[in-house]
């Protein structure tokens, strides 16, 4: 995986917008997928970042990039921690929840739809995106809206932002580890 990659999925999370990002990248093997993995957490653990598989399938790996301080916030607030406990998440550990959320990823038939609050999706959207089964949303962009659709088209916009910046100055010659907002 290139720098180029991790930044056009992931560059809210670098610019401390967000707690995390989801991506899938295609692998030969696991060990490359490991060793690639472990190359970027030399840069991103030491800024607070980290790099997780959360699944493999035939060749692609399901990627979350997550900043630890940020992911306690958003899953430490009263609606998040509601949801997480309807649902079978037990205590408030955030390794807990991290395992238990790959677990649902690799354990049920259907996709996890609580990620998004491992995602900074606000978790009235999360709430809605489930109580509706994604239908009779507002709008649509990064996720599917049911709460407060200006202030998700304004988040939406700047994230767009953000990686159209972030990839210039990438290809400007800006390191990934200078890209990084501590």
């Amino acid at each position: 995986m290139s720098d180029e990659t991790l930044v056009r999925h992931c560059s809210p999370t670098l610019a401390g917008m967000k707690a995390g990002n989801l991506f899938s990248e295609q692998y030969p093997d696991r060990e490359s997928m490991v060793r690639d993995i472990r190359r970027f957490n030399q840069i991103l653990v030491p800024h607070g970042l980290v790099l997780l598989p959360v699944q493999y399938r035939s060749g692609w790996t399901l990627l979350y990039l997550y900043r630890r301080d940020a992911l306690k916030k958003c899953l430490s607030t009263a609606e998040a921690a509601e949801i997480l406990s309807k649902i079978g998440y037990q205590g408030t550990g955030l390794n807990a929840r991290i395992v238990h959320l790959i677990k649902r990823l690799n354990n049920s038939p259907d996709f996890p739809h609580e990620i998004g609050l491992f995602l900074s999706y606000p978790p009235e959207d999360v709430k809605g995106f489930m109580e509706n089964k994604a239908k009779n949303f507002k709008t649509v962009g990064f996720w599917k809206v049911y709460g407060d659709e200006q202030k998700a088209r304004d988040t939406f916009f700047r994230y767009h932002r953000c990686e159209d910046s972030y990839l210039k100055h990438l290809k400007q010659g800006v390191t990934l580890e200078q890209l990084i907002l501590d």
